[in-house]
């Protein structure tokens, strides 16, 4: 029989549940068991730890010709749950891409949001939301992340400027304003082009358009970024085994991006300071997690 490599999750069912942990790391394994349990989570898959330990052994283009299958699947899976189809500028699906180690790592590895949007699809999402700004935030926040994540344009050095953050700046200047969220849907739009001519000048090639080569890419970087130089040092400090490896989660987007009555945020069944038994939390109107 075939290895199971992708777990789906959604609607209160999923494949998977919390003691697969080791499998689908600590993220994929407590997302399948909150829709087992009834919380209402966006539907999504989890590819396993152990594809990870095949990417570093038979390499990135057989691990992507053993996964094809089951991921254009499990994509089908949460387009039947949304109701919303992958690529679709009239009515299309966005998810985020993210990794999960069966030991906490926060902040070690990279997340990407917003996966899913081109030109056309940016136009559409404008269309059916009635809310342009949304859509090109959303871009252009989806490009500087895929930019730095996946296309390697983050800076490795703390020192050095992220070259999307210099854009910005720019763009903020000759606007005359000083916050991100101040900025016209004109100068978003600037900032999508201008992002995707610092990505040509850079990499010498295009900004994917196609969805789902925009997903593998992003699949490969989160387990590339396994064996990034921040995730070997945390690894080393806290004693986590190279071998483990990490899983990568697919997840239907919920936007926080949409307007003041939407947020991004984080909260804790207990006080992080003292373990008191207390639920709290924070959270940002009108922005995404990266913020």
């Amino acid at each position: 029989m075939e290895k199971k490599r992708v777990y789906s999750f959604g609607d209160g069912k999923a494949e998977g549940r919390a003691d697969m942990r080791n499998l689908l790391g600590g993220k994929g394994a407590n997302l399948a068991e909150m829709n087992l349990i009834g919380v209402p989570v966006p539907p999504g898959f989890t590819i396993t730890t152990d594809v990870c330990s095949e990417y570093y052994s038979i390499g990135g283009e057989e691990v992507r010709n053993l996964l094809n299958d089951e991921v254009k699947s499990a994509i089908k899976g949460i387009e039947t749950l949304m109701s919303h189809n992958f690529g679709d500028p009239s009515n299309p699906l966005l998810v985020s891409v993210r990794s999960g180690a069966r030991a906490s790592m926060p902040g070690m590895m990279d997340t990407i949001l917003n996966l899913g949007l081109n030109d056309e699809v940016v136009a559409g999402l404008s269309k059916k939301t009635g809310n342009e700004r949304f859509a090109w935030d959303s871009y252009r926040r989806f490009v500087q992340m895929y930019g730095d994540v996946v296309l390697g344009m983050k800076p490795a050095e703390k020192t050095e400027q992220d070259p999307f953050e210099a854009i910005i700046e720019q763009v903020k200047e000759e606007a005359g304003v000083k916050l991100d969220n101040e900025l016209s849907v004109e100068n978003l739009k600037d900032l999508v082009v201008r992002f995707k001519k610092a990505v040509y000048e850079r990499t010498g090639k295009d900004f994917p358009a196609d969805p789902y080569e925009q997903l593998w890419g992003a699949i490969m970087a989160v387990f590339n970024s396994w064996m990034n130089e921040r995730a070997i040092l945390y690894r080393k400090m806290e004693g986590i085994p190279a071998e483990w490896g990490t899983a990568v989660t697919v997840q239907a987007m919920v936007f926080g991006n949409m307007g003041n009555t939407s947020a991004t945020g984080v909260c804790f069944s207990r006080d992080a300071g003292n373990g008191e038994n207390l639920f709290n939390g924070e959270y940002l109107i009108n922005a995404q997690g990266e913020d």
